[in-house]
């Protein structure tokens, strides 16, 4: 099995002064509704961080959503253990590196999505001060990714045909449909007879047991890249029954939440292809462990995506970039979910691709007046 390897950026970053975080939380409607075996989202509800430093600001996103569906990580908890643990926890440490957050919040247990965006708004105000982009620290080798997009389950078979259409119009390079009981063979049946040989794949948000694989079985005929996250999170033994069973590569998803669990997944023949997303993993510099764990050892991988904003959607962009990442990810342009983003330049589509940012830190900047319209609730802590 392969031995995970610390994080090693081309060079470490240099130590910020932290003097001020502040949490904010925004509502941003979206520009349709996505709708997942967890449920219907209109609207997303996401905490920005801003790191203030004496060297200037960072900004970080914390991904989770409005209530524990997709996981136990939910706004107003992650509101709670940021303002009483883990930001006085950093604000106590003053002087640190990112590569340093981390560790400073390693006694915490859980609440990686906190810790991720916390993190970010660390490294980017690190990045910033240093004229480096975030691509060229974690390690990246292309200048764009390919762009997949994320298709919520639908009205009908016929209303997933028109939305996947659309999205082919535009030039996404990938589709995926996301799939739940009753809802699986003939959605996928008719996306494939209306449109072919293209690239797809398929989601279950781990929305089946073992005891359907007789029905996940019937997709094999289709010709998919992969099946993600059939079983249930912590169902990584059935996921090795399954992943036997099954001729489709099983991708895990919500089971891979750090470097050991992806360990323990290569180790048991439990999937093929593993879904990286810095926010479930705890940071970005987790999520790079896992690429270089899984690189090692020929596991493909792609990077996910939480309807993040600009902010998270530059950061995927440049950790996708990396050489293990050679599926492509769900990094869509910012039109996708919002009719408006709070970064000054949104992202956007090009043939198929998203350039990865060059500026410094994760090479974006905010929009003063998107973000305080979205605001509605904010807090700063100060040393």
């Amino acid at each position: 099995m392969p031995i995970v390897r610390a994080a090693a950026p081309a060079a470490p970053a240099a130590p910020v002064d932290l003097e001020a975080i502040e949490l904010r939380v925004l509502h941003l409607p979206l520009v349709s509704p996505f709708t997942t075996s967890f449920g219907t989202e209109t609207v997303r509800e996401v905490i920005i961080v801003r790191a203030r430093t004496a060297g200037g600001d960072g900004w970080g996103e914390i991904v989770t959503q409005h209530a524990p569906l997709y996981s136990s990580e939910y706004t107003r908890g992650a509101w709670d253990v940021a303002e009483r643990f883990l930001v006085p926890a950093l604000l106590e440490a003053g002087t640190l590196a990112p590569e340093q957050v981390a560790g400073v919040l390693e006694p915490f247990v859980g609440h990686r999505m906190v810790k991720a965006g916390l993190e970010l708004a660390v490294l980017d105000a690190a990045l910033r001060a240093e004229g480096r982009p975030l691509g060229e620290y974690l390690g990246a080798t292309a200048p764009r990714v390919p762009s997949g997009v994320s298709v919520g389950i639908q009205r009908d078979a016929a209303a997933l045909v028109d939305a996947v259409g659309g999205y082919l119009d535009q030039g996404y390079v990938r589709i995926k449909i996301k799939i739940k009981p009753g809802r699986d063979i003939a959605d996928t049946a008719a996306v494939r007879d209306a449109f072919g040989a293209i690239p797809l794949q398929v989601d279950a948000n781990s929305a089946y047991t073992l005891a359907d694989a007789a029905t996940l079985a019937e997709l094999d005929r289709f010709d998919l890249l992969l099946i993600e996250q059939p079983l249930q999170e912590d169902d990584i033994v059935d996921h090795a029954t399954l992943a036997a069973r099954l001729r489709t590569p099983i991708c895990l998803d919500e089971s891979i939440v750090s470097a050991k669990a992806a360990a323990d997944a290569l180790a048991l023949r439990a999937a093929s292809i593993i879904n990286i997303k810095a926010g479930r993993v705890g940071g970005y510099l987790e999520a790079v462990r896992i690429h270089d764990l899984c690189r090692e050892a020929g596991m493909p991988v792609w990077c996910g995506g939480m309807l993040e904003t600009g902010i998270g959607r530059a950061a995927n962009a440049a950790l996708a970039a990396l050489p293990g990442f050679t599926l492509p990810g769900d990094i869509s342009a910012s039109d996708r979910f919002y009719t408006r983003d709070i970064v000054t330049e949104p992202i956007v589509l090009e043939d198929g691709h998203v350039r990865v940012p060059t500026g410094p830190g994760i090479g974006v900047e905010i929009d003063p007046v998107a973000l305080e319209d979205a605001t509605v609730d904010r807090v700063e802590l100060r040393r």
